[in-house]
């Protein structure tokens, strides 16, 4: 790849250095094609117990203990059928989102989708780099404006991987993954959870998920966060990483298994993201604590109550493996989204360089002027950014899906078509109160 920027009008494949560079086993025993598969789904999980999604987990389990579990898992859910869409986009179509809506849509209908892209990814920058930030604090007590300085350093090591290779990449976040995995669960056992009310609550709704304002209110936020935009462009990109048969049966294969490590990677995530707000119901809501919604302060809590010296580092370590987690992923988002809105291909290191940059000067700014309060507020700031973006990403995939020009026999059938546009219609639908009770201070 060239030093600073390519702009190339011929049509490529999403991310080229990368495509169809992951050999998969000629064995016909399913458990070895499964795992060459492997990899893309966990990738794109990282994007759902990534540092913004920790408050909202934390103030639905210190406030109301088991109740909101319900809605982690069917916002799970609905997860797990739009990333099933962007990959089949991917295989099938062998076009990206960001590639697949400049071919479709008007030239400044895919300007302005490709900024709204590029916000999102900035916004997902920002909790990353806030995240990362505050569990150095917590972990070496390094000042929060140097560690946001520091998180600017991770593009060394993404670009080493990158260029050892794409199943190195992979490996890196699958450990960090399974790092948070067994962080938290050891802690869960620790705290002792009710697990008959663990299990009811996942799968019963409460009613008083919509005559409790409140509570109404978080859950909203736990939805309206279901789906990151980019990892929608991101998936169907590195999906077309491995060197299956460009063939109709081939294609099937690959949909097939792309699609059991995706639910697989998901489910990992809802273990995560259900595990913080059992520890958050577990602790801080047993425990009288119910007003504990700021990472800093279920750290300091976790130590004393759960009564073992080691739980608030590891809630800490675990943060950290979160926060660079998701720094992968957003900048390999970032060059799908470039490149395939306006064929415009720059070196990865100066890639990194823009978007952290973005993300590092008006955090490091507000952390100057407000401190922890501040980036507690602009780590919010950045989830109401996302959700306004959501919208424009999924309806354009679900159309993309929908379209049989475009998919062939693999085209959404009637069923998938409106369950999937039922469900971009509730997100947004979500999003929109959402916004509207945000900007009026609730």
């Amino acid at each position: 790849m060239p030093l600073v920027l390519d702009i190339d009008h011929q049509q490529r494949p999403s991310l080229p250095d990368v495509f169809s560079s992951v050999r998969l086993t000629q064995s016909r025993g399913f458990w070895r094609r499964v795992l060459g598969f492997l990899g893309p789904g966990f990738l794109i999980s990282v994007g759902y117990m990534d540092p913004g999604n920790w408050a909202t987990d934390l103030a639905g389990g210190s406030r109301y203990g088991y109740t909101l579990l319900f809605v982690i898992m069917i916002s799970n859910l609905m997860a797990i059928l739009l990333q099933s869409l962007a990959l089949k986009l991917g295989i099938a179509s062998e076009r990206d989102l960001a590639q697949a809506c400049r071919e479709t849509y008007s030239r400044p209908t895919a300007i302005f989708l490709w900024l709204f892209a590029e916000v999102a990814i900035g916004a997902c920058d920002l909790a990353e780099v806030i995240g990362s930030a505050i569990a150095l604090q917590l972990l070496f007590h390094i000042p929060l404006l140097i560690g946001v300085l520091i998180t600017g350093t991770d593009v060394l090591l993404i670009l080493l991987l990158q260029n050892r290779g794409f199943r190195y990449l992979e490996a890196l976040v699958i450990t960090l993954i399974g790092t948070i995995a067994v962080l938290f669960g050891i802690e869960i056992f620790l705290s002792r959870p009710e697990w008959l009310a663990i299990a009811r609550n996942l799968v019963v709704p409460s009613a008083a998920i919509v005559t409790d304002p409140n509570m109404l209110y978080i859950a909203i936020g736990i939805l309206g966060a279901t789906v990151m935009p980019h990892n929608l462009y991101l998936h169907s990109s590195i999906v077309q990483t491995r060197d299956y048969k460009r063939t109709s049966e081939g294609k099937r294969e690959a949909i097939r298994f792309a699609n059991i490590d995706s639910a697989t990677a998901l489910m990992l995530a809802l273990f995560v993201n259900a595990a913080i707000l059992v520890l958050a119901a577990a602790v801080f809501h047993k425990g009288g604590h119910s007003e504990v919604a700021e990472i800093g302060d279920a750290y300091k809590l976790l130590t004393p109550m759960l009564g073992f010296s080691g739980a608030s580092t590891m809630f800490a370590l675990a943060l950290l493996a979160s926060g660079q987690n998701s720094t992968i992923t957003g900048t390999l988002a970032g060059q799908v989204v470039m490149e395939g809105f306006i064929h415009l291909r720059l070196a990865p290191w100066l890639r990194r360089l823009i978007t952290r940059s973005l993300a590092i000067i008006p955090t490091v700014i507000v952390t100057f002027l407000y401190g922890e309060r501040g980036t507690t507020n602009l780590l919010i700031l950045s989830q109401v950014i996302l959700s306004m973006q959501l919208s424009f990403a999924v309806f354009p995939l679900v159309a993309l899906t929908s379209d049989r020009k475009r998919m062939g026999e693999f085209a959404n059938h009637v069923l998938l078509k409106y369950l999937s546009y039922a469900v971009a219609s509730l997100i947004a639908g979500l999003n929109i109160w959402l916004l509207i009770q945000t900007f009026r201070g609730r």
